[in-house]
């Protein structure tokens, strides 16, 4: 019987090659779910505003981060931060500010818009920003929040700056000061940073710096000039971003695509697809091989909880160059990164949720 099979095998194979037959190959087509887009609208926004609106004002736990000079600095948070003491830390407490702000200029309609006005109104008042002042001034915390709180504070400005209504210009005008101080700080701090800081939490100097040049691109030049400056003396030469070493286990932020994200602001579109296709090679063509949506084992871990936030910020930079770059992948990479978040913010655990829903909102914004 095997003698019978061998030569049944022997003589199909002298067969096809007479016939001069190939062996034809045929690979399946790969089929890449589409995630959808998310939307600011009323669903979303009566979603995303809550948490925002639940701790700008909440004072405990709280995260000062200060150096004590004395036993005078042993104060309440809401002492010595009238302005910004919820949200369990300072910058947390500002972009929840920004959240609120940017939902009621987005969605003028939105029926809790109100009462986020009046609470807003409150925390941003001329005496609450002048005691904010006054402690960035202090000698012992003159570097307080460098630069991922400035940075956001100045995304606050940007909006109240952007939204033309009496209630956005006279927070602005109580607001000025600390922003007044806040690029003050910025045009001092650059130049004496010889080397950027390549981390994916707080100190990241390509998210401080995209953020901050958004805002000065409108309302500061010489902050803008000395940001391009830096930004190319600190990522122009840059190649072969490790993208694959990413996420490190307490990432909120993507050091490769933050620095693309903010390269994107600063070349013109041509020499930033010759600069991006070095950094990161092939990645405008294949993204996905690339990134994975960061996954999220305890929600109740403020670190480990980081990982959401990752998910979205990696979104609106996939959004912003996908949309720029008229990239399709990258849209539907950054959807799906928001997906998988998105709807377990609302887990109960204020770890996250005393500021995801800035970086979703972020996200969402810069989706559309």
């Amino acid at each position: 019987m095997k003698k019978f099979i061998t030569l049944i095998v022997t003589i199909n194979f002298i067969v096809a090659c007479k016939q001069n037959t190939p062996v034809k190959i045929v690979a399946k087509k790969s089929t890449e779910i589409s995630y959808s887009k998310p939307e600011l609208n009323e669903k979303s926004a009566n979603y995303l505003y809550h948490f925002a609106f639940d701790c700008i004002d909440q004072e405990y736990p709280n995260k000062l981060g200060q150096v004590l000079g004395d036993a005078t600095y042993l104060k309440e948070p809401s002492e010595l931060h009238p302005a910004f003491y919820g949200c369990f830390d300072w910058h947390s407490s500002v972009h929840g500010h920004w959240t609120l702000l940017n939902i009621i200029k987005e969605l003028p309609n939105f029926k809790q818009r109100d009462i986020i006005l009046q609470k807003l109104q409150k925390s941003i008042t001329k005496e609450n920003i002048l005691k904010e002042v006054q402690f960035f001034d202090d000698n012992y915390n003159k570097n307080f929040e460098r630069t991922y709180g400035w940075a956001w504070l100045l995304k606050v400005a940007e909006t109240l700056k952007d939204w033309n209504t009496e209630e956005a210009k006279e927070m602005y005008e109580n607001l000025k000061p600390l922003v007044n101080l806040v690029e003050e700080k910025y045009i001092a701090f650059l130049p004496k940073l010889k080397y950027p800081i390549r981390v994916g939490e707080h100190p990241n100097t390509a998210f401080g710096m995209s953020f901050a040049l958004d805002y000065a691109k409108k309302y500061s030049p010489k902050l803008e000039k000395i940001i391009i400056e830096k930004a190319t003396a600190y990522y122009m030469n840059d190649k072969g971003c490790p993208i694959n070493w990413e996420p490190g286990g307490f990432d909120f932020l993507s050091p490769c695509l933050q620095e693309a994200s903010l390269m994107l602001k600063v070349l013109p579109i041509e020499d930033y697809i010759v600069w991006l296709d070095a950094f990161l090679p092939n990645f405008r063509n294949n993204p996905s091989q690339y990134l994975r949506v960061a996954q999220v084992t305890d929600r109740s871990d403020g670190k480990l909880a980081h990982l959401d936030g990752l998910n979205f910020s990696r979104a609106w930079c996939l959004y912003e160059m996908g949309f720029v770059l008229k990239n399709k992948k990258m849209i539907n990479l950054a959807n799906k990164h928001f997906s998988y978040s998105y709807n377990k913010m609302d887990s109960g655990e204020y770890a996250g949720a005393h500021w995801l829903a800035s970086f979703a909102l972020y996200a969402v914004l810069k989706s559309n």
